[in-house]
């Protein structure tokens, strides 16, 4: 029995390690390109979960699954593009702009779904558990992982198997080589954009029926993914995942040890990346001023 715990905790930090790596690699991607640390990413998250209990009752479960983080990827382009003239600038301002933004976003959810939490269950058919002997596993919290791992994959497919992946990347280390070569990244970075807080939407919506949602929800787990950023480095994809997956697999156990610990582990992680890997454990080359994106 005391085994088939820490299976179910490990499954559980594995979980927890999927949705603060979709949130995190959103968060990476978008700073890679634009130089911009977008503090706005949390609103998305929370946007993604109310949008997926309003639209379930009109198109259902599936079709809310999609249209939330496509309806928030619609957002992050038009954020973009107001934020376009803090690209490669000085940081603070983008800080304090996507910090107000942020307030925005959540005093714009508290005023349109009102500020009692929501509860929003999954659907019929994936309220279930799976049996394997002694062993029992939500199907539902499975159908998360699942969607975890494609969505992250054909997002590495997309950045280093294609041509818009090259550009993305070359952008990241040289924009003004790239420009010289007679690229503009206007469109690249409103793609990369859209794609990094979609898929901070895409955790909205997997995770609306296993949280309570309220519009400070992304406060919490905007400082999960900067902590899993630092800890993994600044521009590095493989670096995002590793330690999404290495907080999430830590804070599982180590709440299984001291229900308490959970925070306690994670910054722990931080502190101790802080103090030996400053730079993460896969953390950027630089080149100049630039990312090396890898």
């Amino acid at each position: 029995m005391h085994s088939i715990v820490i299976i179910d905790q490990l499954l559980n930090g594995l979980l927890i390690g999927a949705y603060y790596l979709l949130v995190a690699l959103g968060l990476s991607l978008i700073f890679s390109l634009s130089g911009v640390v977008n503090l706005t990413h949390g609103a998305f998250y929370a946007i993604g979960a109310y949008l997926a209990v309003r639209l379930t009752p009109h198109i259902g479960f599936a079709g809310s699954f999609v249209a939330a983080p496509a309806f928030v990827a619609l957002l992050g382009i038009a954020i973009e593009r107001l934020l376009s003239r803090f690209h490669r600038g000085d940081p603070m301002l983008a800080l304090l702009a996507t910090f107000g933004l942020a307030m925005v976003a959540e005093q714009a959810l508290r005023a349109i779904f009102g500020a009692s939490p929501l509860l929003y269950a999954a659907p019929a058919g994936l309220q279930d558990n799976i049996r394997l002997g002694d062993f029992v596993y939500s199907e539902y919290r499975l159908v998360m992982l699942a969607a975890s791992v494609v969505a992250v994959t054909l997002t590495w497919l997309l950045i280093y198997r294609t041509p818009f992946g090259r550009v993305v990347r070359a952008g990241a280390q040289n924009p003004e080589m790239v420009g010289a070569l007679g690229i503009s990244l206007a469109p690249y970075r409103m793609a990369i954009a859209a794609l990094g807080v979609g898929l901070a939407g895409l955790a909205g919506a997997l995770l609306a029926p296993v949280v309570t949602i309220q519009p400070a929800m992304g406060d919490k787990i905007l400082t999960a993914a900067f902590v899993v950023v630092v800890i993994g480095g600044l521009g590095s994809f493989r670096g995002v995942v590793a330690a999404a997956l290495l907080v999430g697999v830590v804070r599982g156990l180590a709440a299984y040890a001291l229900p308490a610990a959970g925070d306690v582990s994670m910054y722990g992680l931080l502190l101790l990346a802080l103090l030996f890997r400053p730079r993460g454990l896969f953390g950027e080359h630089l080149s100049g001023e630039h990312l090396a994106f890898e």
